[in-house]
């Protein structure tokens, strides 16, 4: 039997990654989405939803459900933009900076799970190939390429969260 294809275990083993990543957020109510919107505004204060929906790629109506979301769980917050007041910034409010870094505890677990097989060297060699193969496919550093196939009507919120 031939074995596997490198993309076909790449794929697999990010498939079941995305997975158990969404399980883990559910737990605290989130999708995967959120947790990357979340991560955003934590990076960029005050980011407008037309600048957040260019930089995830992603069609801006589907990027006001997502944010309506988070607003109705009091994690951000919209403010008027002092630059122009057609539009609208985003911000992170307390409870949103609490969950960012539930966040990243949740992550940083996740990371560990998924690379227990792995040395540390290894677990860095890994990463710097997946950073090389990433850059070398035009992907965004740090953005999920899923936001971009969002369409207006596809839901992210697990099962177990209510939104």
């Amino acid at each position: 039997m031939r074995p596997p294809q490198t993309a076909f275990l790449l794929a697999q083993v990010g498939g079941h990654a995305a997975f158990r990543f969404a399980e883990r957020l559910a737990e605290v109510k989130l999708a995967p989405p959120h947790a990357g919107i979340l991560r955003i505004l934590g990076a960029t204060p005050a980011i407008t939803q037309q600048a957040l929906a260019t930089a995830l790629r992603m069609l801006p109506s589907r990027l006001v459900a997502l944010v309506d979301e988070l607003e109705s769980q009091g994690l951000i917050e919209r403010r008027a933009n002092p630059d122009d007041r057609r539009s609208h910034a985003l911000h992170l409010t307390e409870s949103g900076r609490a969950m960012l870094e539930t966040i990243g505890r949740i992550a940083r677990e996740h990371d560990q799970s998924l690379l227990a097989a792995l040395t540390k060297p290894e677990q860095h060699q890994l990463a710097t190939l997946l950073e090389r193969i990433a850059a070398q496919q035009g992907l965004t550093p740090g953005v999920h390429p899923g936001y971009a196939k969002m369409g207006p009507n596809k839901g992210c919120a697990p099962p177990e969260a209510k939104i």
